[in-house]
């Protein structure tokens, strides 16, 4: 009787089947495992966030190499978001346009416009170059404008017509005008700014045309460089740059050097320290250029402070020419004092130890003629060449006895332009990186070098393309200055190995008018930056390609959280339907069983 009551509890087919899992435990088990598939997910979209946030070094040079390829492009003129900036260089032998642009400003505060050099169908940079200079219309300032109209036409030819009056124009004279008296150069200055506005509609007012002074001029020249290096990025991980790479939080800049045919030129940063200038060398400070390239005086992080100074008669054109001079004067008169004859006669030439061995040349001052002969003693012409760098014995200063502010070589780097490059590679083929004792043994060996060795070996074609008879006649003493103008003039170690000579940087040349465009144009993101309004709060940590690359994460789990809350409902729903039908059932059960108990336990 006792089996008859238990087949009630336990029936027959529970020995043959697996237990069911309660709906409870199912529950628990569904909601953890959309719990870790949620947990997965958040997981990877704060991996993804932090990847976002700091890319690789190797992400950033793909970017920036992606950069550079789209630079050498064609500029898309049916862009309209495209904003377009003109300037013209007036220099001593001509004038030349270049034509820029730049797209609307990210909306980030602390980053500069981003402007490149626009490019023809061809894929040619857009610049045209006219000569004279304009310091030829000194006598007829009237006809200035006139001298002007083709590089103005040609540049209206490539900027969207609906551009034209948006794009500012900014006419800079160099050199050339420098000589002019004030009067002409205002004559000249007063013509463009009438009449120019009347046949042409770009944005353009009387302080757009000046006449900027070696100091601009080499600063823009250092804006330039350390722009297309990107020296300005501020965005980049610092902590993971070295100490080669980064100054009070931000990239460290480059210094530049740049030796012409007449002149040479030196800027670089310097500490924003007010204590780096001794008290007596107040007068220093004009060599000194503060400035800050941000769109807002209230942001900081772009404020730079750069020496800068240019020597005139220091290029190497002119060097040669100096010590010319120097020979001829100290030649003449020894022979006055010392009855001698050197220099007289092609028989008796003054033996030039600055130009290759056997090389003849005559030097004529006014009445008076020397006759020379090379004899190719680079280290002699070095010596002799020390007078010429006009240095005083104070400690810092430099060439010409002008102040130089301290250069830390151990946290610096350099470029050197024109000079320094064509001396180490037209005819040296050792341009680049700059290592002092390879390039003093390279040009010493030139210099020993016979002239009818050099001359064939030119006409061999072992030299580079740029290299020309002048190149070659005056390597050896311009190899010599330029050794002597680093080492002793600018006082760089002669082991220093941070000076990269260069011509193109990443394929294109680097001209001072990017650097003046980049500075005259700064405060104009402030207009986007004000269109921007209440959206530019999240600018700073979320972008437009974030979202975008990062939104279908969010969606997922916007997507589990809505199943995990439905199949949580639907649960209820189960457990309350199961609890109102399993109610008569029990008390059926218990009606059943009880009497059945009841009547076998009795007797």
């Amino acid at each position: 009787m006792a089996r008859i009551s238990f087949s009630y509890f336990c029936p027959a087919s529970w020995y043959f089947t697996v237990p069911t899992v309660s709906p409870f435990a199912r529950q628990r088990v569904a909601i953890l495992g959309l719990f870790l598939i949620s947990c997965l997910l958040l997981l990877m979209v704060v991996v993804d966030f932090r990847h976002w946030g700091s890319p690789s070094p190797q992400d950033r040079q793909y970017e920036r190499y992606l950069a550079r390829v789209g630079e050498l492009e064609a500029t898309d003129t049916e862009d309209l978001t495209l904003n377009y900036g003109l300037v013209v260089d007036c220099g001593s032998s001509g004038s030349r346009i270049f034509v820029y642009f730049w797209p609307r400003h990210n909306g980030n505060p602390h980053d500069l416009l981003d402007i490149k050099q626009m490019r023809d169908r061809n894929s040619q940079p857009v610049v045209k170059k006219i000569k004279p200079g304009i310091s030829a219309m000194a006598e007829t300032p009237e006809h200035a404008s006139d001298y002007l109209r083709p590089l103005l036409s040609f540049a209206a030819a490539h900027v969207p017509v609906k551009k034209h009056k948006e794009t500012p124009l900014y006419i800079l004279c160099t050199a050339g005008m420098r000589l002019l008296p004030d009067s002409k150069q205002l004559a000249i200055l007063a013509d463009l700014v009438k009449d120019l506005p009347l046949e042409f509609d770009f944005l353009f007012s009387h302080s757009q045309a000046e006449v900027i002074s070696g100091k601009q001029e080499g600063v823009y020249a250092w804006i330039g460089i350390n722009f297309v290096l990107g020296r300005f990025d501020h965005e980049d991980d610092t902590e993971s740059l070295g100490p080669q790479e980064s100054v009070a939080g931000r990239r460290r800049t480059v210094g530049i050097l740049d030796m012409g045919g007449a002149s040479l030129q030196i800027a670089y940063e310097v500490p924003t320290s007010p204590t780096f200038l001794p008290p007596e060398q107040e007068a220093a400070k004009v060599l000194l250029a503060e400035f800050n390239l941000g769109c807002d005086v209230q942001h900081t992080e772009h404020v730079y402070r750069v020496y800068v100074t240019t020597f005139l008669g220091f290029g190497g054109n002119f060097a040669r020419q100096r010590y010319e001079d120097v020979v001829l004067n100290e030649t003449f008169t020894k022979n006055r004092l010392l009855g001698q004859q050197t220099g007289l006669t092609p028989e008796t030439p003054f033996l030039d130890p600055c130009l290759p061995v056997g090389l003849e040349d005559v030097v004529e001052r006014n009445s008076q003629v020397l006759h020379i002969r090379g004899r190719g003693d680079w280290l002699t012409c070095g010596e002799m060449l020390q007078p010429l760098l006009s240095r005083a014995n104070a400690s810092q200063a430099s060439l010409n006895g002008i102040y130089q502010s301290p250069i830390d070589f151990n946290n610096s780097e350099f470029y050197g332009f024109s000079e320094f490059f064509y001396c180490t590679e037209d005819v040296l083929r050792i341009g680049g990186r700059y290592h002092g004792p390879t390039f003093a043994k390279a040009a010493q060996d030139y210099c020993s070098m016979a002239w009818p060795v050099l001359t064939q070996r030119f006409k061999n074609g072992l030299f580079s393309s740029h290299a020309d008879q002048h190149r070659l006649k005056y390597q050896c003493f311009k190899s010599a200055w330029m050794y002597q103008v680093l080492h002793e003039g600018f006082h760089f170690p002669y082991n220093y190995s941070n000076l990269q000579t260069a011509q193109l940087v990443y394929d294109r040349e680097v001209q001072w008018t990017l650097g003046a465009i980049l500075y005259k144009t700064r405060f104009l993101p402030l207009r986007d930056l004000r269109q921007e309004g209440v959206r530019q709060v999240h600018t700073g940590w979320l972008r437009l390609s974030f979202v975008y690359n990062h939104y279908l994460f969010f969606a997922c789990i916007l997507v589990v959280l809505l199943a995990i809350i439905l199949y949580l409902l639907r649960l209820r729903r189960i457990h309350r339907r199961q609890a109102r039908a399993s109610a008569p059932l029990d008390l059926l059960w218990i009606e059943d069983v009880v009497p059945i108990i009841g009547v076998q336990v009795g007797p």
